[in-house]
């Protein structure tokens, strides 16, 4: 049931939010919203393995995932939403750094994460000068610099679920802020939610793998 029964529940859930609820009332959206987000804490919580060492991952790792769902409930009040999100990213960030593996091909990967965040950066800037909205110009800077490190602490780990988990949340944020700040991105709604969804998730299903993961490379650096 844990294993097959809630990942179909929550695609399920995921799927019904971003296609069938509509709008308004806006607190029954918002209830249907957060339902994923429940299950998937509720799948990390259950699925949460007894050897201590792998807890600690475990835990900061639910942690993050309760701080993203704050941020997904409050994020109608943007600045309160995004450092509910920033909060959430640094937990991520501090689970995977404490799995990192050395690697120089995936150490390079931050070449082009930063050249990706210098050019958010550069347009969101530019999108916000424009607006009139300097003032969100700072929070904006830290939540981007902060999820491209979150991305590449991910790469790091050489866990596949955590760097593709992470990698489509850079995807769905930086729909989300295009569509938000800069111009209109067709049918943002289902491609923020659908990478968004599926980001949390393999996020969450990292923390069953990362140390099976840890295991082969250790034998496979002691081997070379």
């Amino acid at each position: 049931m844990i294993k097959y029964g809630l990942p179909a529940l929550i695609t399920l859930m995921g799927v019904i939010y971003i296609f069938f609820i509509p709008a308004d009332p806006h607190a029954v959206k918002m209830l249907f919203k957060l339902i994923p987000m429940w299950l998937i804490i509720l799948y990390t919580y259950l699925r949460m393995p007894e050897d201590r060492n792998r807890n600690r991952y475990h835990g900061v790792i639910l942690t993050g995932l309760f701080f993203c769902m704050l941020g997904d409930g409050l994020l109608q009040w943007f600045i309160i939403g995004l450092t509910a999100f920033l909060i959430g990213h640094l937990f991520y960030l501090s689970a995977f750094f404490s799995r990192w593996r050395f690697s120089k091909s995936r150490c390079l990967m931050i070449i082009p994460i930063t050249a990706f965040a210098v050019f958010m950066s550069m347009q969101l800037v530019s999108a916000l000068v424009h607006d009139g909205k300097e003032g969100l110009i700072a929070p904006v800077l830290a939540y981007l610099i902060v999820i491209s490190l979150m991305g590449w602490s991910a790469i790091m780990t050489g866990n596949t679920w955590a760097i593709i988990g992470s990698l489509l949340f850079m995807v769905s944020d930086s729909i989300l802020s295009w569509n938000m700040f800069i111009s209109d991105v067709s049918y943002s709604g289902p491609l923020i939610m659908t990478t968004y969804y599926a980001a949390q998730f393999l996020i969450a299903h990292s923390s069953r793998t990362t140390n099976t993961n840890t295991v082969h490379s250790s034998v496979y650096h002691a081997k070379g």
